[in-house]
C-alpha cells in the first residue's frame, strides 16, 4: 500500500491485529528486513512496516534529513488515524523514534531503539572513516546524512516521556559508551546491551527481536 504524506508518497504493509506496532529500517534497508518478526508480530499486534523516503518502493528524494523522516512517521500515524501505537526503530529507524518521542511526545505508547545514536561521533571511528570514503566517491545522500547528522541534544533526549527500551549489540559499530550514555538521558529508560551481537545480528534472529520486543511491550502493560 502506498500514502501520500509531507510531500512524499510511502510503501507500507499492514498486517495482523491488535495493539499497533511500527517497524523502522535502518539506512540503506526496507521494509523487508523484518519479514519473518512481521509474521510472528501479526498474531498479537497490528503491524506496519514502512519504506522510509528514499528506500525500497517509496519516493526518491534528492536530500535526506532524520526530520523530514520523523514528520513522514508522524504524519502516517496522523493520515491512518493510528493510536498509540508502539515503535521499534532499528539504526536510522530508531532515530526516528527518538525524534518523533522528543518531538510529539504525546503520540507514541512505547518505543524500542535498537543501534541508534545521537550524533556522528556516536559510531566508531573506523565506520566513519568507510564513509567518508564511500561518499567521495559516491556523493550518496544516504551516506552524507550518516556523516552529518543526527545532532540530538542530551536536553532533547532528557524531555521523552515515552516509556523506552534501548537495545544494541556488544559489537555494534554504535560505540557501547554512547548507547549507554543515550539511555542514561532518557527518564526511565531500560538498557540492553546484547552478549555476542553485532549492529544488525540480533535484528536479523527473529526468535531474539522477538522476545526482546514483546517481552518489553509486555512489562509497560499494554
Amino acid at each position: 500500500m502506498t500514502i501520500n504524506v509531507n510531500g512524499v508518497e510511502l510503501y507500507y504493509e499492514k498486517s495482523g491485529s491488535g495493539k499497533p506496532i511500527i517497524l523502522l529500517h535502518g539506512n540503506g534497508q526496507d521494509h523487508t528486513i523484518f519479514n519473518g518478526l512481521i509474521e510472528k508480530l501479526s498474531v498479537n499486534y497490528t503491524v506496519y512496516a514502512i519504506d522510509s523516503r528514499d528506500h525500497g518502493k517509496s519516493s526518491k528524494v534528492k536530500k535526506l534529513n532524520y526530520i523530514d523522516k520523523m514528520e513522514d512517521v508522524y504524519q502516517f500515524i496522523k493520515e491512518l488515524e493510528i493510536k498509540k501505537p508502539a515503535i521499534f526503530g532499528f539504526s536510522d529507524g530508531g532515530i526516528i523514534g527518538l525524534l518523533l518521542a522528543i518531538n510529539h511526545p504525546d503520540v507514541l505508547s512505547e518505543l524500542i531503539v535498537g543501534g541508534a545514536n545521537t550524533h556522528p561521533s556516536g559510531a566508531k571511528s573506523f565506520l566513519m572513516f568507510l564513509l567518508k570514503i564511500m561518499h567521495f566517491f559516491t556523493r550518496n545522500n544516504k551516506h552524507e546524512l550518516m556523516l552529518t547528522q543526527p545532532n540530538i541534544t542530551n536536553i532533547e533526549l532528557n524531555s521523552i516521556i515515552t516509556p523506552t527500551l534501548v537495545v544494541a549489540g556488544k559489537n555494534d559499530f554504535i560505540k557501547e559508551e554512547h548507547t549507554i550514555s543515550m539511555a542514561k538521558n532518557i527518564p526511565g529508560s531500560q538498557l540492553k546491551i546484547l552478549e555476542g551481537e553485532d549492529h544488525m545480528s540480533y535484528v536479523s534472529d527473529t526468535e531474539k527481536i522477538y522476545t526482546i520486543i514483546t517481552e518489553f511491550l509486555g512489562r509497560t502493560k499494554i
